[in-house]
């Protein structure tokens, strides 16, 4: 009982954490205004909770900081962006952290080029045009740029937080 007590008031620390994460990351401006573009810096929580916790954890962790940011922060179209760039990324990282022997790093860009696809294939729904893929390897670029920071910090964050166990 105690450790189920304690796993879940970290889900919930997880969760407020990604939360604030998703809001300081709409607050942050970067200097060239290419439309999509964040630094995804929510994703170190969710790499965390995926590496510390597993898989069921990260996909509730995952979930509820889309739900909520978009209620608090975006919009019913923010949601389906996010929705199906978090859902593919999510798999993707699953997929490889446990078939493969890719790096954290690794990991991360590949999640995040993965959620610009995930968008881009949104975008292309629901604005009935195929050129918007043209817009894809920009969004591979920074991706990779983000997800190499991201994944930076997650293997810190993992690093720091060894000796915090839930026995």
């Amino acid at each position: 009982m105690k450790k189920e007590v304690k796993k879940l008031s970290l889900l919930a620390i997880l969760i407020a954490i990604s939360l604030v994460f998703s809001y300081v990351d709409s607050l942050i401006v970067l200097p060239f205004a290419i439309p999509g573009i964040k630094l995804g810096i929510a994703n170190i929580v969710i790499i965390y909770t995926l590496y510390k916790l597993g898989i069921k954890e990260s996909i509730i962790v995952s979930l509820l900081r889309l739900i909520l940011s978009s209620i608090l922060f975006g919009s019913l179209l923010t949601f389906g962006y996010s929705l199906a760039g978090a859902i593919l990324s999510l798999t993707l990282m699953i997929i490889l952290k446990y078939k493969t022997s890719f790096s954290m790093v690794a990991i991360s860009i590949l999640g995040a080029i993965m959620h610009n696809f995930g968008q881009i294939l949104v975008a292309i729904i629901l604005m009935d045009t195929k050129e918007i893929i043209l817009y894809l390897p920009l969004l591979a670029i920074t991706g990779t740029i983000s997800g190499i920071g991201v994944g930076l910090l997650s293997v810190l964050v993992l690093k720091y937080t060894k000796g915090l166990e839930l026995n």
